[in-house]
């Protein structure tokens, strides 16, 4: 869908009058008001918009929209979308849906959305844990993660989600957090000009059942020291005195001082290489391999046809080929009863 830089809207527009019902402090809250912010200013009428979900505290989002949506049922918003872009393949199509929605019962419908590169926004919210029904631990959760669900401590090797998109063939992939809006908007507009499947990460903080999840990398004093923005064509420098910078050894990472010269050794980040290396390496940072930054920003975007491209141009030679007489003319029936059929007495 085409962007434009004119907008009639404001974010009010798009503030239902439903009474939010998260928890006070939630970080969905900051989501919603990012998500609110930026779509008023791509320039889409209102009545474009949509926004489907499935079952999590996440879930509840479309509710909170001022435009079409549909909460669907657990797992199952990927499936409800791609039918509703394949069939209005002029609407805006954004899924909201969280780590156990998305990534346990979901995750099949998650692979192969994003290899299909499906034309919508897929937004998850990564908690760590479900938090709709009370605190078990979800596919994120850390090892030896204590739940209501785990007491003993989990078993389970978590799932890293943008390492799933990229290995999914994701043209879009990026990682931010709630804690940092500014950010998460500018990832969103980034987001909503891509034409193809655009997969965010959100971390989200739970209070409630799961609090500070993210604080190794978000809290004031160490945040600075302990993640890196990206950015296209610049160098991956970070530390509260931008003294630290990553460079690759082979396929690994390294930190580095990045003064004295070692600038020249710093990686720079390319977010459009075809190759989907750099990106899995930088997905994997500071979440697969401890003692490194956690990278937030854009990991890839890279422009391939969408799935409702091939979709609608098979639909034309079909149709072609049909009308010129390379297919005969058949009724419903007939279609039925073609082929390997039989009756069943």
């Amino acid at each position: 869908m085409a962007i434009s830089n004119q907008s009639q809207y404001t974010k009010a527009d798009f503030e239902s009058a439903n009474d939010i019902r998260w928890c006070p402090g939630c970080g969905d809250y900051a989501i919603l008001s990012a998500v609110q912010g930026v779509v008023p200013a791509l320039g889409i009428p209102k009545e474009k918009f949509v926004f489907i979900s499935g079952i999590g505290c996440s879930s509840r989002f479309p509710h909170y929209m001022s435009c079409y949506g549909f909460h669907t049922i657990h797992g199952r918003a990927l499936t409800v979308a791609t039918g509703v872009k394949s069939i209005n393949p002029d609407l805006s199509v954004w899924v909201i849906t969280g780590d156990g929605d998305g990534l346990s019962i979901g995750g099949n419908h998650l692979i192969h959305a994003i290899r299909r590169n499906q034309d919508f926004k897929i937004l998850l919210f990564n908690n760590r844990i479900y938090g709709l029904t009370k605190g078990q631990y979800s596919p994120t959760s850390e090892l030896g993660k204590k739940t209501k669900s785990t007491p003993y401590g989990s078993i389970d090797n978590p799932i890293n989600p943008a390492s799933v998109a990229i290995a999914s063939g994701a043209t879009f992939v990026a990682r931010t957090v709630d804690k940092n809006v500014k950010h998460m908007m500018e990832v969103l507009k980034k987001a909503a000009a891509h034409k193809g499947t655009a997969f965010i990460e959100i971390y989200q903080n739970c209070l409630v059942f799961n609090d500070n999840a993210f604080e190794g990398f978000t809290k004031k004093d160490v945040k600075d020291d302990h993640s890196v923005y990206i950015e296209h064509g610049k160098p991956l420098i970070f530390g509260k005195n931008h003294d630290k910078a990553i460079k690759l050894n082979g396929f690994h990472p390294e930190v580095i001082n990045a003064a004295n010269g070692n600038i020249k050794e710093t990686l720079v980040h390319n977010e459009h290489a075809d190759d989907r290396g750099l990106a899995y390496v930088l997905g994997q940072m500071g979440v697969e391999n401890e003692g490194l930054p956690v990278a937030f920003g854009v990991l890839r975007q890279i422009e391939q046809p969408t799935y409702q491209e091939r979709l609608f141009e098979q639909e034309k030679l079909a149709k072609e080929k049909s009308l010129s007489g390379g297919l005969p003319q058949q009724t419903l029936e007939q279609i039925l009863n073609a082929g390997d059929t039989w009756m069943v007495k």
